[in-house]
């Protein structure tokens, strides 16, 4: 008979691993279940190899080989629907068959389909759900856990799907904010680049058989672009350098919280990222500790999701105060990214035991100072870029014309 080795935990919380002899992983859960233990993993030990299979991969090789990750707005769907079944009175498993075969993604669909083969061997389902991390996060596996030990499964699910479309929400509100100018200034200087490559150093002959001085702006403006024409591949080389050093640098840990610091403190754009992330932070926090999730798992899983270094960094703290016995709100109003409101609330929630319905609060107000911010912003931004606009290809069309300008009144006057 096949040996297992399996990771578990008691009813009291505690980790334990081991071995068991059964025919099958089915019957090796069974047997682990039928001593009150709740499941993380199964795996047989391979012979001869000393590899290790899961029960997905025993179960379907060919489905485990290549599973994949679901966009956002499938994954929202596959849980508002997965909430839906359940809560008519279908089971898991067949809940779980039934929506891989109408599941577009080819990837997302092997995954599911992986997912349900492990819960068909006797896999918890969140315990499934874990051995695919690419597609379901620490913050949809922690949730689903807690949905299976308090048997609201159907509801968690719901609170879940409810938090994702609200962070889409939050996430094309952001995008559409940053669209408007990012697009604005690749054209404000595309076009400035054209003039000065492309039209400018047309002029100069003209400009050499004119019998006037020329002005210091079309002096400029000529050297300029005469330097750009020479010189485009250094400026090309300097453009991508810098764009390949600026993605390697915030591929370090370094350079990650460096940038997320200048996120928080740019002007203008500053503030709506401050406000971005302390939504982020406590509507997460708050779908977490209202859906069961303890208190320090829900800390680490937000310190993770919260989008930004320094957030984190301070959400650690905070997490470590609390596994010492201490308070929440102290370490983060040490925090300068934490404003006054924000921690008193949160202060308040731990004194009257109402923290997830103040961090919804905080969450909805946040959402609307998102919402003005950005309306806010697209209004300020538009006429700064028409002012920048005017400034640049205004000022090279102005160096153009001073000269005949100049030559047109020394006509007149002669």
């Amino acid at each position: 008979m096949p040996t297992f080795k399996y990771a578990a935990k008691t009813a009291e919380g505690k980790s334990v691993n081991g071995t068991v002899v059964a025919e099958s992983a089915s019957e090796a859960v069974g047997e682990l279940r039928r001593k009150n233990l709740v499941i993380m993993d199964v795996k047989e030990a391979a012979k001869g190899s000393g590899g290790q299979k899961s029960i997905g991969q025993l179960l379907n090789n060919k489905e485990a080989a290549k599973p994949g990750k679901a966009k956002k707005d499938e994954l929202v769907v596959f849980t508002r629907q997965l909430s839906t079944m359940i809560s008519a009175g279908i089971t898991l498993l067949d809940s779980l068959e039934i929506l891989a075969d109408q599941i577009q993604n080819p990837k997302f669909r092997k995954t599911v389909k992986v997912v349900a083969q492990d819960v068909r061997g006797g896999s918890d389902f969140s315990a499934a759900l874990a051995r695919h991390p690419k597609c379901f996060k620490a913050i949809y596996v922690s949730m689903v856990k807690a949905g299976e030990v308090s048997g609201q499964l159907d509801e968690i699910l719901i609170r879940l799907a409810d938090y994702q479309e609200s962070s889409a929400k939050l996430r094309r509100e952001i995008k559409s904010a940053m669209t408007y100018p990012v697009v604005s200034l690749v054209m404000v200087f595309g076009i400035t680049i054209f003039l000065m490559i492309g039209i400018v150093p047309q002029f100069k002959p003209i400009f050499e058989q004119l019998d006037v001085e020329l002005p210091g702006l079309t002096l400029m403006v000529l050297n300029s672009s005469d330097w750009m024409v020479a010189n485009w591949f250094i400026c090309a080389g300097i453009l991508t350098a810098a764009i390949v050093g600026m993605v390697l640098f915030k591929k370090t840990p370094t350079g990650e919280t460096v940038l997320d610091w200048i996120a928080l403190k740019i002007p203008i754009f500053g503030a709506l990222a401050q406000k971005v992330a302390l939504s982020r932070f406590s509507k997460t926090f708050a779908t977490l500790l209202k859906s069961g999730v303890p208190i320090l798992g829900s800390l680490d899983i937000v310190a993770e999701t919260c989008g930004n270094k320094i957030i984190s960094s301070a959400v650690l703290n905070a997490r470590e105060s609390v596994r010492n016995g201490n308070s929440l709100a102290e370490p983060l109003d040490q925090s300068p990214v934490f404003p006054p409101m924000v921690t008193r609330m949160i202060s308040i929630g731990e004194k009257s035991g109402s923290l997830e319905q103040l961090l919804e609060k905080i969450a909805a107000f946040y959402d609307e100072q998102v919402a003005a911010t950005v309306k806010g912003l697209t209004s300020m931004i538009e006429p700064l870029l028409i002012g920048l606009m005017g400034f640049l290809v205004g000022g090279i069309v102005l160096a153009v014309f001073l000269p005949i300008f100049k030559l047109q009144s020394a006509l007149s006057g002669g």
